[in-house]
């Protein structure tokens, strides 16, 4: 029996177990949804949606393309979930891309923030409701997730990630010393869409960093919060759809951008941070 075939039988047996567990999961929330864009998943992606749904609704999906036979079992959920909604995408187009037609379509209903996790597994679902909490008490600024790494994260990755980090910290004049990478946060649902909108970039794997940066520039204060983050490996059914030198070079044009946009609005700039300083 192929790989994909047994991915896909076990998406189906948690998919006829889903329905007796959402039956106990939590009342629907107005002005917070959790957003989760997909992009062949596997098996991980229905225990993300069963976990979130466990902590809060509504719980939207944005399936990226996927070739992965996962559609069939995020629908099944959703016509026996109200506060489950599953949209599909023709074609791949990115994580940003997902979460941009996700922010659209949670800005025409009404609502305010949406709290964005990955659909491997990797975020803590247990989580949700402190950072949504966070987010209530703060809804001019941004949650975001500061990761724990334990010794499931591979090492190439935590290092890239430094770096990152360090470009982002100079971009925003260490405005909070964030994590650029880290896709658990909460955002500000109509700022980020207008940022997205006037953009061509941020559909891809340069998205978590550069909306937080420009969230930063646009008076947004972000919050860390402490959030474990365990990396799966195949064995356990764990996909990654990272590749070393595409993605790099994606952010190392990214921060160029961002680099040359910062220098000429540093005049705007800079009065934000000081201003924001001193509360």
């Amino acid at each position: 029996m192929s790989i994909d075939v047994r991915r896909q039988n076990s998406v189906d047996q948690l998919a006829n177990i889903a329905r007796d567990e959402l039956a106990h999961s939590s009342i629907a929330k107005p002005t917070h949804l959790v957003l989760i864009p997909s992009y062949n998943s596997g098996v991980k992606l229905i225990e993300t949606v069963l976990s979130a749904r466990r902590q809060w609704a509504p719980v939207w999906v944005v399936v990226d393309g996927s070739t992965d036979g996962s559609i069939t079992a995020l629908e099944s959920l959703a016509t026996s979930d109200p506060d489950l909604r599953v949209f599909v995408l023709p074609y791949n187009q990115g994580k940003g891309a997902a979460i941009l037609h996700g922010l659209k379509q949670a800005a025409a209903e009404g609502f305010t923030h949406a709290l964005t996790m990955d659909a491997d597994g990797q975020h803590p679902a247990s989580l949700i409701p402190k950072f949504i909490a966070e987010s209530r008490a703060n809804p001019d600024a941004l949650i975001l997730g500061r990761p724990v790494f334990d010794a499931s994260a591979p090492r190439i990755r935590v290092i890239g990630r430094k770096l990152s980090n360090w470009w982002t910290s100079l971009e925003t004049l260490w405005a909070g010393s964030f994590d650029s990478l880290f896709g658990f946060r909460v955002y500000p649902i109509d700022a980020l869409r207008r940022i997205m909108e006037s953009s061509r970039w941020m559909r891809r794997f340069d998205f978590d960093a550069e909306a937080a940066v420009r969230l930063c520039w646009n008076g947004f204060r972000p919050i860390n919060l402490p959030a474990p983050v365990y990396y799966f490996g195949p064995e356990q059914g764990g996909v990654s759809h990272f590749r070393y030198f595409r993605d790099n070079l994606l952010l190392s044009w990214m921060h160029a951008r961002l680099v040359m946009s910062f220098v000429r609005h540093l005049p705007t700039i800079l009065p934000q941070r000081i201003r924001s300083s001193r509360h």
